[in-house]
């Protein structure tokens, strides 16, 4: 083989594997109406799955467990939507009020600034525009009505979920069916060990990141309602739940439940003091949760690096929209555990994980006569 025909055939692999790439982003990216809700029961089957196993040690057929904890789930969720729908809608009544109002308190901050631009404009007028420039007539295009497009959402939404708990149904009542296949393909004895373990741990470190979290966020979703209600907010609960949601989206949701919260508070109170404590005391219990409450529950357990884990959420986010940053983390964390355990994608995994600590090495003085 020559010396030319050996560069050509790497320049061919890395050719063929960026159209793989490719076709794989188009992939995901047009396939998520149909890959998201998979995503989001392959998780949920992650989570619940040991609680089915209970029950049918507990001499409950599995069919039977798996449909006790999806009726349950579907319940839970169901009364918390209906308990919230109230308050929601009272706020989405309420904020562009609360947005005028925001709007004013800029404008008074801005209007020194306008009167100098206007008056700018008013001696250009009087230089040199003529009577005959007119200004062209403004064409003002009316889209969906903010009812039209909460329909439209709530009507997918309702669609994606009724899909996310059939196959979670249908995946909790087969129990390890999958897994077990995946077993009997695999020839080698040493590889359907390595299978069996890459299930399990992906099913802990979900189960562990997802129980946690939640855990944490509802101290968090707490701490938030009960200051608020102190503050005097209305629906200190429909904060507090969307406060628990937020907070799964790492970086980006904390920023947006401040920016809601402020804009409630601004439809809410009068004063600029009483506004900015809303805020402040959204940051005083975020900070809580992320420097003490996090660290002492999940310590270094599925610590990823922040700067690949925002890549990764912008990513997910990029693809999947608003589901993807929902699901971007577990995604890096089931991402990561199958790189540790697959030898060719160790490299990889390094690179997901948080920083260690190096090793200390003791240094032994030399002592020798010199």
């Amino acid at each position: 083989m020559t010396e030319q025909a050996r560069t050509r055939i790497p320049a061919a692999d890395a050719a063929l594997v960026t159209l793989a790439l490719l076709a794989v982003l188009y992939s995901l990216h047009f396939g998520r109406a149909f890959l998201v809700p998979i995503a989001f029961a392959l998780l949920l089957d992650f989570l619940l799955s040991p609680l089915v196993r209970v029950m049918s040690k507990g001499r409950v057929p599995t069919t039977l467990a798996a449909a006790i904890v999806t009726i349950g789930l579907v319940c839970a969720i169901g009364f918390t939507s209906y308990s919230l729908a109230g308050p929601a809608q009272k706020f989405l009544q309420e904020a562009p009020s609360g947005i005028a109002k925001a709007r004013q308190e800029i404008d008074k901050v801005l209007l020194p600034l306008e009167r100098v631009s206007q008056q700018a404009v008013t001696a250009g007028e009087e230089a040199g525009v003529g009577e005959g420039d007119k200004k062209p007539a403004e064409v003002v295009v009316v889209g969906p009505s903010l009812g039209s497009r909460m329909a439209g959402v709530t009507q997918r939404a309702l669609a994606g979920f009724t899909q996310v708990m059939l196959l979670l149904f249908f995946l909790l009542a087969g129990g390890d069916l999958f897994l077990e296949k995946t077993i009997r393909l695999l020839p080698v004895l040493s590889d359907k060990k390595k299978a069996v373990r890459i299930a399990r741990d992906i099913e802990s470190a979900i189960s562990v990141y997802l129980i946690a979290n939640l855990g944490i966020n509802l101290v968090e979703g707490i701490m938030v309602a009960g200051a608020l209600w102190a503050l005097g907010m209305s629906n200190p609960l429909l904060w507090g739940v969307l406060t628990v949601a937020m907070e799964f989206i790492p970086f980006i949701g904390p920023i947006l439940m401040l920016i809601i919260l402020t804009i409630a508070a601004m439809g809410t109170f009068d004063t600029l003091g009483q506004i900015l404590l809303v805020p402040a005391a959204f940051f005083v219990a975020n900070f809580i949760q992320g420097n003490i409450v996090t660290t002492m529950v999940l310590g270094k357990r599925l610590a990823l690096n922040s700067v690949a884990l925002f890549v990764g959420l912008a990513f997910w986010f990029w693809i999947w929209g608003i589901p993807g940053a929902f699901i971007g983390v577990p995604l890096m964390a089931v991402l990561k555990v199958c790189c540790d355990h697959v030898e060719a994608l160790a490299p990889f995994g390094e690179f997901l994980g948080a920083r260690t600590e190096p090793a200390r090495v003791d240094v032994v003085p030399d002592t020798s006569p010199t």
